[in-house]
């Protein structure tokens, strides 16, 4: 599941992933919430945070995030990726060349931190 979180607006969009994520998370909450900010502002920062009750991603979900990452490149701003899972960790390491923006890890207990660094 997706949840946005309400504590960020305009061109940040912040989510929480717990359970399982599926495709239909992405299409009906993660897609329309880039899409606006990439509307209204230009660029877009992205704050999003597996919680300790994530348990996966389904295929549908994985494309996902792979094509609504393409499709707005020129307008990521700044990504940061809150998760104490050590396969997300490796995944972003080994994926963050693609993207044409700051891209930062953070442990769960530095959430504060992220929010700090993408707001920044």
């Amino acid at each position: 599941m997706l949840e946005l979180l309400k504590e960020f607006s305009g061109k940040i969009v912040g989510v929480r992933a717990s359970g399982l994520v599926t495709k239909k998370d992405y299409e009906d909450v993660l897609i329309p919430a880039v899409e606006a900010a990439v509307q209204q502002h230009g660029k877009v920062r992205m704050y999003y945070e597996f919680g300790p009750d994530f348990t996966g991603m389904d295929a549908g979900a994985m494309w996902e995030d792979f094509a609504i990452g393409m499709k707005e490149i020129a307008h990521w701003e700044r990504c940061a990726v809150i998760t104490d899972a050590a396969w997300i960790v490796h995944g972003v390491n080994a994926f963050r060349f693609l993207m044409p923006c700051p891209v930062k890890v953070f442990p769960l207990a530095g959430a504060a931190a992220a929010h700090e660094w993408i707001a920044a």
